[in-house]
């Protein structure tokens, strides 16, 4: 990527009304393979570069929180092989972008139910977390085994166990405490959702945190979206009035 040819594109957008945390469902991997008759795992392998390119943008650009929707609970349903090599690939993205996160000061974390994923996907992200822990210049959200409402579930019951031991009450349990008992506790919900690939639909994805998020659906397949359509859609996002439910 050529970052002069990137500064001169930023000079459109207002730093100032930059979003704080942006949520993105890739989609469409499957159908880039398909329309090229490729193997639905290459469409991964090219959407893993898409990945690089968000992410260098988000960084480029100022944006603190990006969070980007990997792999969903529904997902454990495909076939074991498509599984396997989509595990695989999250190890080697993981290990060939190390030098990026640490040399960009990109912080890594995971939502999701890590707990569901292979022993050595596992340590892989733990690593990783581990390694990018002390950088601050911007956190990469994957979501991986993540669902919305296995969220909102696990939210619930965490919350009833601490009433029930009297560690908390009724009256006490708000939005924010709601807040504090999901994935993404301690972090500002996104301001801005995009989805690639068409589907009007948000997939069982931040259920919760996406109630007053700027929506932007694309056609774009994923492994296509590139840099001057993101920007695109940044500029398109400082245009629109967030009013969160007033006149």
């Amino acid at each position: 990527m050529n970052f002069s040819d990137f500064s001169i594109r930023r000079t459109d957008i207002d730093t100032s009304l930059l979003p704080v945390h942006i949520a993105i469902i890739m989609d469409g991997n499957g159908r880039w393979a398909k329309k090229r008759f490729l193997s639905r795992i290459k469409g991964h392998e090219k959407g893993a570069e898409a990945v690089r390119t968000v992410v260098r943008n988000c960084r480029e650009i100022g944006i603190p929180i990006l969070t980007l929707f990997a792999f969903s609970t529904e997902n454990w349903q495909r076939p074991k092989h498509e599984i396997t090599a989509l595990m695989a690939l999250l190890k080697k993205f993981l290990r060939s972008e190390i030098y990026e996160l640490m040399n960009k000061n990109i912080r890594f974390n995971v939502i999701g139910q890590i707990e569901k994923l292979p022993e050595d996907v596992k340590i892989s992200v733990k690593e990783t977390k581990d390694l990018t822990k002390s950088n601050d210049g911007m956190l990469l959200n994957l979501a991986l085994s993540y669902g919305g409402r296995a969220e909102i579930v696990k939210m619930v019951r965490d919350i009833a166990i601490k009433a029930k031991e009297g560690i908390i009450n009724y009256d006490s349990i708000t939005a924010e405490l709601v807040s504090e008992h999901l994935y993404t506790r301690g972090m500002p919900d996104p301001d801005l959702l995009i989805r690639t690939s068409g589907e009007m639909r948000i997939s069982n994805f931040l259920l919760w945190q996406i109630a007053y998020s700027e929506i932007f659906i694309t056609d774009t397949l994923w492994p296509d979206f590139g840099e001057d359509e993101f920007i695109s859609i940044i500029k398109e996002y400082q245009n629109r009035e967030r009013r969160f439910g007033k006149v």
